[in-house]
């Protein structure tokens, strides 16, 4: 394609114009030539014009860096010939340095792509033409070329191979000191320069911070030991004599919005290098956890700075004290002495050392009356956009968010200096609970202490009696109305939550119940309610929670959650008082039978007006499977609304199925748990299953466990229209299914097998060879060949003809006959057998070698030896000497009996359960005495070969089998 430049640069226009029919026959045409030899280099001579149209060249390189990541390597189809690489290698060395910002991005992100597979082997000059492009003196040239190596040093440090890590290393030792160096002078220019109108500052700047990312990838990939290299070393400490000023230089920039975007991230980022070598290199960091401290604590608690601070960088210093805390490799053994490592000792020292009570004081009282306490924008917000302010930060939030941040740190803090930190905690309490000031001030100061007395619960179990405290404090609280309270209303109900489950007795819990009703009344502010909504998920999620307490206030509280799901208008607040919900459903179960109809009032109309917020969806039907756990056979009344929904998140055609199919199919197995007899609607939602089955992903089980309830609930009429399908669904899945997925379909099978002991193994007899071949692999674990040979078994049992078409069948495929073919079947089995378990297993395969004795065959009379002793060890399992409890024997504990049947506690049992129950009945291995079963299959047999030719066969018995056979039949 070596002259078609115009061609290729004609499509190119077509495809970024705006004309629908010119942009699909020039993306056809580009699709295309991408594996033809010669295109790549075009569209790089394209993206490299600059009399070209911007629009064109940038979809060029575009298509540059998608056929890279496709063709780029040599394993790659079509993959991109060598000469071609070289030529578009050479090429890009040149034409990295365009002006166009974009432009030039892109080509770094290119040229960093083919490094990570090219470099240092096939492009051994690539950092050299960067380094040198460093020392340029055209400005242009130089923030390329580190632009350029940002990229490059960012994709090769991410290879993880012992080689890639050596050539990494090996990298870092021949740059390093000249990116230092280029940092230094880059970031001193830009310092003296700061508080000037100078117009290579923006340049300086950001040349300073493209150095400082290079560093950071360097530093934390590209040294063993950063402690050991005198550069690396005289970074870090030069990390800390530069906060300072960039953070003075900061107050110069604020009405340069551009350069103090780029210095706020430079600042962070120097924080960001401390808090990545402490995380990977936490023994190298010892010399340095003193100047981190002192630095962190007199930027964040000394008054001075206040004004100068920021938020991320606050966050930033924050979790770097928090790491050095949490740090496991500073912390020593319970016994200092038992520490061995000299760097462990060392660090505690200095952590020792540092946090003295003061500091610690200092610190904790900095964070209550400084960062827990709410803003004025808080304020506001919670005025004019409560939901906007309710919405939860959780995860991990505190890692880039000040309020989680300081929130975590505190508590990490407390963690680490409890005894030091108690006494002041409950001193302040105290002194705000006998504050009697109700201004704003106050109320904030007692929120910002509250809030510290929740997170640190576990901490001050001891010190907090908490169910006088609820009763004699935090309730008066709650029922002061005054202008404002609500700050303290919303933080006491939620620092009740956090003691719930820590230190409340159960007396105290139907006071709770009252003061939380009282604040999910609709007079109440909107965040206090919301609170309250929280507070009660916690109580009755408790371990201590009693349905017989709560059951007063179920219906009352069912009611106000409704009132404030229908007021919320924030999708997250929705789930999140959804959730609260679907818990007590859940946790009352059937007590929730008689508020029923209430709950099903305002549901339909929350899923119908949903639009596209499937997570609310998901919310919704999660809800909706604890009514219908609750409801049983009541639930049967909502199939109207639920049939539908589970239709819509379970049909593959539909879009809304990629998230709502975990929790349809979760609802789906509800209602046919819980269904007592199958409707047509019903029925016809089978008709989903079938392409979930060919999927085979991480939902295979739910979907087999629901076909199984469908052969259970309704065989004939299911088998019959969805049958074949079943059986061609599962024919094509299981060739490439792992053993385990294999096993759970063949159980499918299984049930189907003892609904329908003769017809089943006909409709799915296009099976049986497949099981039958994975049953004669030798490689088999004995978990699986129990599977295999349990479906082969209730073949023989119940449909011989079947079982010798399936023989019949393997045989010739095999080239072998069909004794052949059932003599390698029996000596699997029988040499396996001694190592299958359950015993109701054993037992079913005990049946049907007791079936075959009478089949005639000389195969089988060869290893009539085998079959009686693997059928005796089945008879030792099933117990034949006890004796009942009435006194009578019992024959085989497996049979059910009528008395065993009594015994079964319905009320417990969902209606699936009682369906297989019942089914149980029809299966031979609790129906059939396996004794009774083995001396009348031992008479037919004399009787069909004659006494002479029967006492041949028995001959071949060895005595001990032939010892406890008999034992057997005079019993």
């Amino acid at each position: 394609m070596d002259n078609h430049y115009h061609v290729v640069l004609d499509a190119l226009t077509k495809a970024s114009s705006q004309n629908a029919e010119l942009l699909k026959i020039a993306e056809r045409q580009l699709k295309s030539w991408e594996t033809e030899r010669g295109f790549y280099s075009i569209l790089l001579n394209i993206a490299c014009d600059k009399t070209v149209d911007l629009d064109i060249r940038w979809l060029s390189v575009l298509c540059i860096k998608n056929g890279v990541d496709r063709f780029w390597r040599k394993s790659a189809p079509n993959a991109i010939a060598n000469d071609e690489k070289d030529a578009i290698r050479q090429k890009l060395l040149t034409c990295f340095n365009d002006p166009v910002n974009q432009i030039a991005l892109q080509f770094s992100v290119i040229i960093s792509k083919i490094a990570r597979f090219d470099f240092p082997k096939e492009w051994p000059e690539l950092f050299t033409v960067l380094l040198n492009g460093t020392q340029s003196t055209d400005e242009i040239h130089q923030l390329r070329a580190l632009l350029t190596m940002h990229h490059v040093v960012k994709a090769i440090s991410s290879k993880r191979l012992t080689a890639d890590r050596r050539m990494f290393h090996q990298l870092t030792a021949s740059i390093f000191t000249n990116i230092f160096h280029l940092w230094i002078n880059y970031s001193k220019l830009f310092l003296q320069e700061a508080n000037r109108d100078f117009l290579k500052l923006k340049e300086l700047l950001e040349s300073s911070f493209l150095t400082l990312k290079i560093l950071r990838n360097l530093m934390v990939n590209g040294f063993k030991d950063c402690s050991k290299e005198t550069d690396a070393v005289t970074f870090l400490t030069l990390i800390f004599q530069q906060v300072g000023p960039f953070i003075e230089c900061r107050s110069y920039l604020k009405d340069r919005t551009n350069l103090l975007e780029i210095c706020e991230k430079y600042v962070v980022l120097l924080i960001k290098i401390l808090r990545d070598v402490l995380e990977f290199q936490p023994f190298s960091y010892v010399q340095f956890i003193r100047p981190t401290l002192e630095c962190s604590v007199t930027f964040c608690f000394n008054k001075s700075f206040e004004d100068r601070m920021f938020e991320k960088l606050i966050v930033q210093f924050l979790n770097l004290i928090k790491g050095i805390l949490v740090c496991q490799e500073y912390k020593p053994a319970k016994l200092i002495e038992d520490t061995k490592n000299a760097m462990t000792l060392e660090a505690h020292k200095i952590k020792v050392e540092f946090f003295t009570y003061p500091v610690l004081k200092e610190i904790c009282e900095q964070l209550l009356s400084r960062y827990f306490l709410l803003s004025e924008d808080d304020i506001a917000s919670w005025e004019y956009n409560p939901e906007e302010f309710a919405s939860d930060e959780g995860g991990e939030s505190w890692k880039f968010s000040l309020r989680p941040c300081t929130e975590v740190f505190f508590l990490t803090c407390f963690h680490e200096f409890r005894n030091l930190l108690t006494p002041l905690i409950v001193e302040m309490t105290k002194n705000v609970q006998n504050n009697s000031s109700r201004d704003l001030i106050g109320i904030l100061k007692k929120d910002a202490i509250y809030n510290a007395v929740g997170l640190a619960a576990f901490d001050l179990y001891d010190e907090v009696d908490f169910d006088n405290w609820f009763t004699n404090i935090l309730i008066p609280e709650l029922r002061i109305k005054d202008p404002g309270y609500h700050i303290i209303r919303r933080r006491v109900i939620w620092l009740i939550g956090q003691w719930v489950g820590v230190k409340m007795s159960p007396e105290m819990r139907p006071l709770l119940y009252e003061v939380i009703l009282q604040l999910l009344g609709s007079d109440e502010n909107l965040i206090v309610r919301l609170a309250a909504s929280n507070a009660l998920k916690v109580s009755v999620d408790d371990f201590e929670f009693s349905i017989e307490q709560f059951l007063p206030y179920l219906e009352k509280n069912i009611a106000a959650l409704f009132h404030l799901l229908k007021e919320v208008k924030e999708c997250d607040l929705k789930m999140s008082v959804l959730h609260v919900l679907s818990l007590i459903i859940e946790r009352v179960g059937t007590e929730v039978r008689p508020y029923a109809e209430a709950l099903s009032q305002y549901l339909p109309q929350l899923w119908n007006n949903c639009g596209d917020h499937n997570m609310l969806r998901c919310a919704i039907i999660s809800c909706y499977i604890h009514m219908v756990e609750g409801l049983i056979t009541l639930s049967e009344g909502l199939h109207p609304l639920l049939l539908p929904m589970i239709a819509l998140s379970t049909d593959v055609a539909q879009p809304p199925h990629v998230y709502l199919l975990e929790d349809g199919l979760d609802l789906w197995w509800a209602v046919l748990d819980n269904t007592s007899a199958y409707s047509e609607e019903l029925l016809s939602l089978a008709s989903n299953i079938m392409p979930l089955l060919e999927f085979k992903g991480e939902n295979l089980q739910i979907c087999l466990q629901i076909t199984e309830a469908y052969i259970i609930l309704c065989p004939e009429v299911f088998l019959k229209r969805y049958g074949q399908t079943l059986v061609q669904t599962f024919l094509s899945a299981v060739t490439d299914m792992k053993n385990e997925a294999i096993d759970m379909v063949l159980k499918v099978i299984e049930t189907a097998f003892i609904v329908f002991p003769e017809d089943g193994p006909i409709l799915f007899q296009p099976m049986l060879p497949f099981v039958l071949s994975l049953a004669l692999d030798s490689e088999v674990l004995p978990i699986s060949l129990s599977v295999y040979l349990c479906l082969l078994s209730r073949v023989i049992l119940h449909n011989q003809t079947c079982f010798g078409a399936v023989l019949q069948k393997q045989a010739n495929e095999s080239q072998k006959d069909v004794g052949t073919m059932l003599g390698e079947l029996l000596d699997v089995w029988l040499d396996k057998m001694p190592l299958l378990y359950p015993v109701n297993k054993r037992k079913l395969l005990g049946l049907a070698l007791t079936c075959l004795l009478t089949s005639n065959s000389d195969v089988v009379h060869e290893r009539i030896c085998g079959i009686f002793l693997s059928v005796v060890e089945v008879l030792n399992d099933l117990v034949p000497l006890t004796k009942h409890q009435n006194g009578s024997n019992i024959p085989d504990y497996l049979v059910i009996t009528p008395d065993d049947i009594s015994q079964q506690d319905e009320d417990i049992e969902t209606e699936h359960h009682k369906r297989k129950r019942e089914l149980s009945r029809q299966d031979p291995v609790h129906t059939v005495v396996l004794r009774d079963y083995l001396y009348n299959q031992i008479m037919a047999l004399q009787q069909s070969v004659g006494s002479t030719k029967f006492q041949d066969l028995m001959s071949t018995v060895d005595i001990e089998t032939m010892q406890q056979l008999e034992k057997y039949w005079k019993y």
